[in-house]
């Protein structure tokens, strides 16, 4: 199948669709094995799972989530750190259990087998089911700037400046932005069963018209998801602005094969 474009009117309905789509396939293992990506992208989309699991309609115990990504130097404690930012947002809303929910070491003193070992653990629980994306206004995904190889595995990467530049707004100034990263490769990613990446606003409107209808390029790592055999990509009327198909995503929606 192509990409499965999914247009809604509002960021909070972009959380809201993610979120009944998580929790689907939650709902059909209890031991899925999720990818989770931080950022202020996804937060919609665990606020509806999390809204789920308190009703009591969703069930988690047995979820298994590894992180996209990691800062390297950042001690696992810091408020910025992804070990961290992944407890806050994703482990104790949703309720997963802490040991089943990894992040790449980025404090390792052989930080190539650090990502080797994350690569095997992986492959040990059985592969991604799917895979929670967001999107840099670069068009990089997880931490795969623009260059990264289409085979790329879990390895360590130098951000590029737009990416600290973007990620400033989380810590007190540019310069505490770590400069190098560890990050799942692009090749990493499309392993995953089935891949899903949220987007909002016009910021994201270049990134997601050359992802969605650019060439498939390293300039745009995120137009990998072209490859992938289920691929959906759920993002507002703002990040939608620079799109020319507009017309013809939302007619395939509304006759999608019975």
């Amino acid at each position: 199948m192509r990409m499965q474009v999914i247009i809604v009117e509002t960021p909070e309905e972009v959380g809201r669709v993610a979120g009944e789509r998580i929790a689907a396939v939650i709902r059909r293992s209890a031991f899925a094995v999720l990818g989770v990506a931080t950022g202020s992208s996804p937060l919609g989309a665990y606020a509806e799972i999390a809204r789920q699991v308190s009703d009591g309609s969703l069930d988690t115990a047995g979820v298994t989530a590894f992180a996209l990504d990691e800062y390297v130097g950042l001690p696992l404690e810091h408020p910025e750190s992804y070990h961290s930012v992944i407890h806050r947002t994703v482990t104790e809303p949703l309720r997963l259990d802490p040991s089943r929910v990894h992040v790449p070491d980025g404090t390792a003193p052989d930080l190539e087998a650090a990502c080797a070992d994350y690569e095997r653990r992986i492959r040990e629980a059985g592969g991604v089911d799917l895979q929670l994306l967001g999107l840099g206004a670069n068009g990089h995904i997880g931490f795969n700037e623009p260059t990264s190889s289409f085979g790329s595995r879990t390895r360590p990467k130098t951000l590029a400046p737009k990416t600290r530049q973007d990620n400033a707004r989380f810590f007190d100034s540019a310069d505490q932005v770590p400069v190098h990263c560890l990050t799942q490769g692009l090749g990493t990613i499309l392993d995953a069963r089935e891949l899903l990446l949220v987007a909002q606003g016009a910021g994201k409107a270049d990134a997601v018209a050359e992802m969605i209808e650019g060439p498939l390029s390293s300039r745009c790592p995120a137009s990998a998801l072209q490859l992938h055999p289920e691929a959906t990509v759920i993002i507002d009327r703002a990040a939608a602005a620079k799109l020319e198909l507009t017309e013809y995503y939302e007619h395939v929606l509304k006759h999608l094969p019975a």
